[in-house]
């Protein structure tokens, strides 16, 4: 008992540990408040800054499953920390040299790759809570991952006052963000080669059934009450349940778990989850509010600098604090899920998130797409937008994170949030580009993004 116990506070110290890496895995925000200003010292066309931040999605969308099928092989997280942390540090200098537009658009497709990570981050995490905890776990790691965005933005007020060089390369506003992402990833890779061990396997014993009265070796198990849970099947097919995150009958259950067991037991070696899994109804409900929300999510970022500059004439300074207060607004909203998800099922959750984004759209489609009035009143329409669209999406992402956890399999959960983060990638790709490209034609902008959340909350709204 005392070692189970000792095991458990392991693992809460090393979900600690694996949330500071989430913070700074996105805390590379740093560069939003000046990588349009950047490029334009480097003769960039517009096009170029939905170019540059698609480019960091779109290495992650491809390391992602394969760093998810590396965790799901070996069980281990280390190794692949320090490799992906080695892409960022790489990245982060390029960003800081910044010769040219080609080099800068390279740093953040090498930087990208380093994200992959967070498929086995949040593989480990879905292994090592208990289903009914896990949406508040992955609320505070979320929180974290969304203080990294707070912070990053807030080191711009310092940042922008270094006009120096060190050896051949100059120091400025624009470049020292990158050295300082280049430091502080290194530092975290000196913190996880001395203070981070992967924690080892438990010993496996041979599972033996009898048939005919003479013993069978019939697979392998860790502890009589680990296979019992493992054979346990996280979430059934539609056909099993009314919707996702609703709870089966008894006798459904018995009859299902007793398959799963066979399947599981047959499949022990898979390391693989089988494609038709990703084509569930459910699950494809869940991969597309991955999908819209990160893609609306990535086009109001990329048009908000812009946006700033045309009506308001914001510069670094002024777009770092509104960050800032953005991100102050997205750690509450992620506090209160957390609260929230302990008394109410996740798909009231996802529901709620799903509301309150279709306002926010609709808010900027009518407001924003050719603000009115003054400079106060156009102040107050961009401000009530921007509030309401980060309010909306911990409730979604929140949502849809513990849900996928539960509707695919434990055993590849690796593999299977990779696939989840690349969905999430092909968004962050598509959506500066959209958004960078139509700067000019809000209307057509906003008006897309509308249209793809009605039609994620109408099929929500039919499967549950």
């Amino acid at each position: 008992m005392a070692s189970i116990r000792g095991r458990g506070e392991r693992e809460r110290k090393r979900q600690g540990f694996l949330s500071s890496v989430q913070i700074l895995i996105t805390i590379t925000s740093v560069i939003l408040p000046t990588i349009w200003r950047y490029l334009q010292t480097l003769e960039a066309a517009p096009y170029f800054l939905g170019l540059a931040l698609s480019a960091f999605s779109l290495s992650g969308l491809l390391s992602g499953p394969l760093f998810g099928y590396w965790s799901d092989r070996t069980r281990t997280t280390k190794k692949i920390i320090l490799l992906s942390n080695l892409f960022e540090i790489i990245g982060n200098f390029m960003y800081f040299m910044g010769y040219s537009k080609w080099l800068l658009l390279s740093s953040r497709l090498v930087a990208g790759i380093g994200t992959g990570a967070g498929s086995s981050i949040f593989s480990f995490l879905t292994r090592s809570t208990a289903s009914e905890d896990r949406a508040t776990v992955f609320a505070a790691v979320m929180a974290c991952r969304q203080a990294g965005l707070l912070i990053g933005p807030a080191f711009n007020i310092f940042l922008r006052l270094c006009d120096f060089h060190l050896g051949p390369f100059v120091v400025n506003k624009y470049t020292a963000p990158g050295l300082f992402m280049f430091l502080l990833w290194i530092l975290l890779q000196l913190a996880v080669v001395f203070m981070y061990w992967d924690l080892p396997p438990t010993e496996k014993k041979k599972v033996y059934i009898k048939h005919n009265g003479e013993e069978y070796v019939h697979g392998f198990g860790e502890e009589e009450d680990e296979v019992e849970e493992e054979v346990k099947p996280l979430m059934t097919s539609q056909e099993l349940v009314g919707s996702y995150g609703s709870v089966m009958t008894s006798s459904l259950c018995k009859n299902h778990r007793s398959a799963a067991s066979n399947n599981s037991l047959n499949q022990i070696h898979s390391p693989l989850e089988s494609p038709a899994a990703f084509l569930r109804e459910e699950v494809v409900v869940l991969l597309a509010a991955q999908f819209i929300t990160l893609f609306n999510q990535t086009a109001l970022e990329t048009m908000v600098t812009p946006l700033t500059q045309k009506y308001f004439n914001f510069k670094e300074l002024e777009n770092s604090v509104m960050y800032c207060l953005g991100g102050v607004v997205v750690i509450a909203g992620f506090l209160f899920v957390r609260w929230l998800s302990r008394h109410v099922a996740e798909r009231v959750v996802l529901a709620i998130g799903l509301v309150i984004c279709n306002i926010s759209c609709i808010w900027c489609l009518i407001f924003l797409a050719n603000p009115l009035g003054g400079f106060s009143w156009q102040l107050t329409e961009f401000i009530i937008g921007v509030f309401l669209q980060v309010l909306g999406l911990p409730f979604v992402a929140v949502a849809q994170v513990s849900l996928f956890s539960k509707v695919t399999s434990e055993k590849t959960q690796g593999f299977s949030q990779g696939v989840r983060r690349s969905v999430g990638g092909l968004a962050t790709i598509l959506g500066p580009l959209w958004a960078g490209g139509l700067t000019d034609n809000m209307y057509i902008m906003m008006g897309a993004m509308v249209a793809l959340l009605i039609l994620l909350t109408v099929i929500h709204i039919f499967l549950t």
